[in-house]
């Protein structure tokens, strides 16, 4: 008869050594997945910044970013996304809506219409959230264009009320309160 005990004094070695091979396996594949989402990052950040150039908008020292919008349909875009964000979890339906609104009310292509929305995400994030923004970029969009601004905001989130069979939900309907105290339709 045989004996096993060398057999039995490797086996602890050889599960020792495949758990070091499998935590450095799932530690590689965390840094690799950092990695990507850093790319990701980098690539909104890049889009945003170009975006920004295309559509001419500069920022201006002490000033909010809002304050330094100059061009009224980068408010009404911004003004759209707002709305739209306040509707909890947007979808992507809800962002299709967006788009599509974006570019009736505009006249632009996908592209502009995608970077306007990426502006827009920017403009609402730095206004602290949705509710702030809209009444931010709301008083911005007056001030730039008056009515006819506000018009285009309003037919893009028309577009977007119109995929959910017209229903807009309570914090929406208060931002849309918001618009016309501010603009003074009544």
């Amino acid at each position: 008869m045989k004996r096993t005990d060398g057999a039995l004094t490797k086996m602890p070695v050889l599960l020792g050594l495949l758990g070091i091979l499998a935590g450095a396996y799932f530690w590689m594949n965390r840094a690799r997945d950092a990695a990507g989402a850093i790319d990701e990052i980098a690539d909104a950040a890049q889009t945003a910044m170009g975006a920004a150039r295309r559509f001419g908008f500069r920022r201006r020292a002490n000033m909010h970013p809002v304050e330094c919008i100059d061009d009224p349909a980068l408010a009404a875009a911004g003004l759209s996304v707002a709305v739209s964000e306040l509707n909890n979890l947007p979808t992507e339906e809800d962002r299709c809506a967006l788009l599509i609104g974006l570019q009736k009310a505009h006249g632009i292509n996908l592209a502009e219409a995608e970077e306007m929305a990426v502006l827009g995400q920017w403009f609402v994030r730095e206004c602290n959230g949705p509710q702030p923004a809209v009444t931010r970029i709301a008083k911005r969009l007056n001030k730039l264009s008056g009515f006819e601004g506000m018009t285009r905001a309003m037919d893009t989130i028309q577009h977007i009320a119109d995929r959910k069979d017209g229903q807009l939900n309570n914090s929406q309907l208060d931002a849309m309160v918001e618009i016309k105290r501010i603009f003074r339709v009544y």
